[in-house]
């Protein structure tokens, strides 16, 4: 069996949820790291490997990851989290069972034409839902 990655637009899954929006909002780091530490909860849980890829603001792709976490990538300035997205994409998903959550239609069509799974924002929730444990 192939390893399973879950590859996240981040900024599309913040805009889709109300309450990622809400968060948003207020301050821009409250929404990334509510939705980081939902996803680092379901990687915990599932035993997916979780890669989120935020827009940035940088003069180069910057990548965060400590052993056992999800990993988080910035578009560097100019570039969009979709182009990262995409590349990422192309080269892993005949590698690897890679499923894409974004709410963005054209996004989803690229990654579908790579050999990617795709979920929309609505189809990620569930997914989290699922893998939460039951007390």
């Amino acid at each position: 069996m192939r390893p399973q990655y879950l590859l996240v637009d981040g900024h599309s899954i913040i805009f889709a949820w109300p309450e990622l929006r809400r968060l948003h909002d207020r301050r821009t780091a409250l929404a990334r790291d509510s939705l980081t530490r939902q996803l680092r909860d379901y990687q915990d849980w599932s035993g997916v490997r979780v890669v989120v890829v935020f827009d940035g603001r940088g003069s180069a792709v910057s990548q965060e990851a400590l052993p056992g976490e999800i990993q988080i990538f910035y578009s560097r300035s100019g570039q969009t989290a979709d182009s990262i997205i995409e590349r990422l994409a192309s080269k892993y998903a005949e590698r690897f069972q890679l499923v894409v959550a974004t709410g963005d239609y054209l996004e989803q069509e690229t990654a579908s034409a790579c050999g990617a799974e795709t979920v929309s924002p609505d189809g990620l929730r569930e997914m989290l839902e699922e893998a939460r444990p039951r007390r």
